[in-house]
């Protein structure tokens, strides 16, 4: 009877935690499973890009006007520059709109005047607006944008700068740490496209290059990069250098076919972003045709539709959209 009575005795004892038995390494074997949590990055809002740092999640978009003539060469930050929108000003010249958040050039530039048409770009971004001053109705016009900081060269402080170097007009140049340091709101700016992922395919005619058929010396020649996957830009029959050596290559060109309300190179001439009218996106080497659409309301994002009705997703990276006047024409090549 002791000798059935003791290994149960034993059994309870090791239960109850009084007593532990020995271990042996022989014969054994000890499993453990270690979890590694994959860190998550922010997603930048105006690129779709993965921001590691999450410091565009911190500050508002920085909309700053840059001239694009050819005294304004070369331009200084615009490759760095999350979206930026070409469009026709008076005389039928163009001038750029560049649309920083996720990246903050020490000088971008040159800085040149305010346009009507910028109110309707930037209606649904807010944050900052830089400019070298304008004409009372279009400073008038911008003054509308809620939520919108306004920062003109008499207004910068030491956020704008000129450069001896060159000749004015054409010497005034922005920093935009020193821009975002002044605030704005909304911080994140809201997102402008829709992107794709890396797997998914991009449904349209395969395109070796395209132009973009602006008034006068003006038309934009883009061409597909097999290396970089990107569209570089040509200007004035030259390859677009920026200020740092680095040629303009965004990964997306979308043409947007609008009226010029007052017609084209007037002084009060503004581009119509309300409504809805044609569009053609380029990426990932590739044309699709389709459509662009806004509400009725100026703070709807403007989205873009293939022939199919699906929303046209862009490839993560730099955006270009080229507010070309109804009527004119976009050439490409196969």
């Amino acid at each position: 009877m002791r000798k059935i009575l003791i290994p149960i005795l034993l059994v309870a004892l090791v239960g109850l935690g009084i007593l532990a038995l020995p271990t042996s390494h022989h014969g054994t074997t000890t499993s453990s499973t270690t979890t590694t949590t994959q860190p998550h990055y922010a997603t930048a809002p105006l690129t779709g890009l993965t921001d590691r740092t999450g410091v565009s999640l911190t500050r508002p978009a920085l909309t700053v006007k840059i001239e694009n003539t050819p005294d304004a060469l070369p331009q200084w930050g615009v490759d760095q520059a999350d979206v930026l929108y070409e469009e026709i000003v008076n005389g039928g010249i163009t001038r750029l709109a560049a649309i920083f958040n996720s990246q903050a050039p020490l000088k971008v530039g040159p800085v040149r005047s305010v346009r009507p048409t910028d109110t309707n770009v930037v209606w649904p971004l807010g944050g900052i607006f830089a400019f070298s001053g304008g004409a009372a109705y279009a400073v008038q016009s911008i003054s509308t944008v809620p939520s919108l900081k306004l920062v003109d060269e008499s207004s910068a402080g030491t956020a704008m700068f000129r450069d001896p170097t060159r000749q004015a007009p054409h010497n005034l140049y922005a920093s935009a740490p020193l821009l975002f340091a002044i605030g704005g709101v909304p911080k994140p700016p809201p997102s402008l496209f829709t992107y794709r992922s890396t797997s998914q395919p991009v449904t349209g005619a395969k395109v070796a290059a395209f132009t973009v058929q602006f008034p006068s010396i003006y038309p934009v020649t883009w061409t597909w990069n097999t290396t970089s996957l990107s569209w570089d830009r040509t200007l004035f029959a030259q390859a677009d250098v920026t200020g740092t050596n680095v040629r303009e290559s965004p990964k997306n060109v979308i043409v947007m076919w609008v009226n010029y309300v007052n017609g084209i190179g007037t002084m009060s001439s503004y581009a119509d972003l309300q409504g809805s009218g044609a569009a053609a996106v380029f990426t990932s080497g590739k044309e699709v045709k389709g459509t662009w659409s806004r509400g009725a309301s100026k703070s709807s994002i403007i989205t873009y539709r293939d022939a199919a009705g699906k929303t046209i997703a862009l490839t993560p990276g730099q955006t270009w959209v080229e507010l070309l006047n109804i009527g004119a024409n976009v050439n490409a090549t196969p």
